[in-house]
């Protein structure tokens, strides 16, 4: 029992960890920096950070959702 949730707490945080990096990735693309005041390049990233988290969140809760609603799929053959 308690190696099944180590391993779902595992799955999780790498989810999490995973998809933020990888929205972090295609948000730094943008210019975020031509939305604010001339000068806050910290404060364009330090936005850009959050809604990575944000959108990086977001995409973990579904993959997860996703993986636990297909893992529960053959209850319903029974």
């Amino acid at each position: 029992m308690y190696q099944s949730m180590g391993l779902s707490g595992f799955l999780t945080i790498v989810s999490h960890v995973l998809f933020i990096a990888i929205s972090f990735r295609l948000l730094s693309a943008l210019r975020f920096d031509k939305f604010l005041r001339p000068n806050h390049v910290g404060a364009s990233r330090l936005l850009l950070l959050f809604i990575a988290i944000a959108i990086g969140y977001n995409v973990s809760q579904f993959f997860l959702s996703v993986l636990s609603a297909s893992a529960n799929l053959p209850y319903l053959l029974k």
